[in-house]
């Protein structure tokens, strides 16, 4: 949220944050969001600890319409979005994972591709569908798997990543560089990537 933030605030994303939107309360990104004078709230998830429930997903969607938000961008955000939320925003809900996807879906990605030993991993920006980390792939960036690294170290480096990329794909879509046909994001423009 913070690079994010700061690239809008450089006028490097030619958008606004309308909302901050958080499920845990005394998250630090709610604090952060209204320090820099964002309107930033806790909504409780409800009953579920994977997914929010039905009262928490009607409160979201009225939140983020209230807002007019054009796009939902997600950062740890932990839980599953389902049916009703996504219909109310087709194609305009995005997040981040620490992996390439497809490689490593799900929980603490970075342990995951250090267990396996791959010697590549990274970040991917995707759009959000019923699955977990499973929509259409809109960008990646890699980062190598050093001889040395420790689960630490290695997710310490995929956020230096992510904190590069992310601002720069909700630049482009933001500027209507990027739209979805199926499983496939499509760029537009002259240069074709970020």
């Amino acid at each position: 949220m913070l690079a994010i933030a700061e690239a809008c605030a450089r006028r490097e994303i030619a958008a606004e944050i309308a909302v901050v939107l958080c499920d845990v309360a005394d998250a630090g990104i709610l604090r952060q969001a209204r320090e820099r004078e964002l309107a930033a709230e806790h909504i409780a998830p409800g009953q579920f600890r994977t997914k929010l429930d039905e009262a928490a997903e009607k409160a979201y969607i009225a939140r983020l319409r209230e807002a007019e938000v054009d796009l939902v961008v997600m950062a740890g955000f932990m839980r599953i979005l389902k049916g009703e939320f996504l219909r109310a925003f087709p194609n305009r809900v995005v997040n981040i994972h620490p992996s390439l996807l497809p490689a490593f879906p799900g929980l603490e990605a970075w342990k995951q591709a250090l267990d396996y030993g791959v010697k590549v991993t990274g970040c991917t920006v995707h759009f959000v569908d019923q699955g977990v980390d499973s929509g259409p792939i809109i960008a990646q960036e890699t980062v190598p798997i050093l001889p040395d690294d420790t689960a630490a170290t290695l997710h310490q480096r995929i956020q230096e990543c992510e904190r590069r990329l992310y601002p720069r794909v909700i630049g482009a879509l933001a500027d209507g560089r990027i739209a979805v046909q199926g499983r496939h994001t499509l760029w537009t423009g002259t240069s074709g990537s970020l």
